[in-house]
């Protein structure tokens, strides 16, 4: 049974009534010696409580998009083949990948209603990375309109935060859902939406970076997922067409992979995120003075050969986000630019969730010169 779906859902509220009902029904015809009797009945409290638990965390992970599946909860999942050292820009051997063969794959829509309509996901075995996940995919309405049949579209990566889900922002956020209209109106850019797989490795955050031995989370994101992307659909390939946007851990990964790589992002949103890896407590990063430093997005900007022609929006509370989009900010240099708005509100999904239209405008606007505007879909 899925730990997400609605059927364990609805067995944990019926595990409630029933474990709840028994110490109604039992309590005084428990027999037997007093200790016997105790027992029982501290059994029976225990059980009920557990079970108020397991149904108000199952809640809380449908809501918040923390755990996909039952291998995420327990650590069991393995989504990491090998972890090759891969150098400075994350290719290693792939130096040359318009000279290797094309990553098309296919696609089958899901079947969560939580996700909506339209949302696709295949399972990716990275080239570069060596890791294999799931990667979920949303096509703009004009995407299968004869009009657009030779256009290419810009693409918005998307991360979700830690622990995570893959889902979380079609599931959760209801990115889709949100912008839909304003995509076939022509108030939105008409974006493919493309949420991987970030949770890689049981109980730690990998900071979506390439630690060599562990993990070559950065070359999975940054990479691999985006050359199947540009293989499959059609997507623009270029910098100027593609952005990544997050949330907590996510918004952490996002503003340091496009300060890292602008060849191959031109914008990137954080959400509520952070510079420092440490600020997450079981950060792969933050274990190793280096691996924190030269993956603090600060440092990245401050250290970098020429300002890179990026934009940031970031945005978060006072000490949520909000300072640490201000120190970027003070420490940008043309062509960077940086955008940093305070909101209010808790570290939680209902925060970014209302932050979506806005984000995506301000997408629209930094990703339509390269891509020709906000298209109108035909007949709408």
């Amino acid at each position: 049974m899925s730990l997400t779906g609605t059927p364990f859902f609805l067995a944990t509220i019926a595990l409630v009534v029933v474990t709840v009902l028994l110490p109604l029904l039992l309590w005084g015809r428990v027999r037997g010696p007093a200790v016997v009797r105790g027992t029982a009945r501290l059994v029976m409290v225990v059980s009920a409580q557990a079970a108020a638990v397991l149904s108000v965390f199952v809640m809380v992970n449908n809501t918040n998009g923390l755990y996909d599946s039952w291998a995420d909860l327990l650590g069991t999942g393995h989504h990491i083949v090998a972890a090759p050292s891969l150098g400075r820009d994350g290719l290693g051997e792939h130096g040359r990948l318009a000279n290797e063969p094309k990553v098309v794959q296919d696609f089958s829509l899901t079947h969560d209603a939580r996700m909506g309509r339209g949302v696709r996901v295949t399972q990716l075995n990275g080239r570069v990375s060596r890791v294999r996940g799931e990667v979920y995919v949303w096509l703009p309405p004009q995407y299968g309109q004869p009009a657009f049949r030779h256009r290419k579209f810009p693409v918005v990566e998307l991360l979700g935060g830690f622990p995570g889900s893959a889902k979380a922002w079609f599931g959760s956020l209801r990115v889709q859902s949100q912008l839909e209209s304003g995509m076939r109106s022509g108030r939105i850019a008409p974006f493919i939406l493309v949420e991987p797989r970030t949770n890689l490795l049981a109980g730690q955050d990998t900071g979506c970076a390439n630690v060599p031995g562990v993990v070559d989370a950065e070359s999975w994101l940054s990479v691999d997922v985006r050359q199947m992307v540009t293989d499959t659909f059609r997507a623009q390939s270029r910098a100027s067409g593609w952005a990544v946007a997050g949330f907590s851990a996510g918004a952490h990964c996002a503003v340091k992979m496009a300060l890292a790589h602008p060849d191959r992002y031109r914008a990137a949103v954080g959400l509520s995120g952070y510079n420092d890896p440490a600020a997450e407590r079981v950060s792969l990063t933050a274990r190793d003075p280096k691996l924190r430093r030269v993956n603090n997005p600060l440092w990245i900007l401050r250290h970098a050969v020429t300002p890179p022609p990026v934009a940031l929006y970031l945005s978060g509370g006072l000490n949520d986000g909000y300072r640490d989009g201000l120190a970027l900010r003070q420490a940008a240099v043309f062509p960077t630019r940086v955008a940093v708005a305070e909101v209010s509100g808790p570290h939680t999904i209902g925060l970014w969730k209302r932050q979506v239209p806005q984000v995506f405008r301000w997408l629209t606007a930094e990703l339509a010169p390269y891509q020709g505007g906000g298209a109108r879909a035909k007949g709408i």
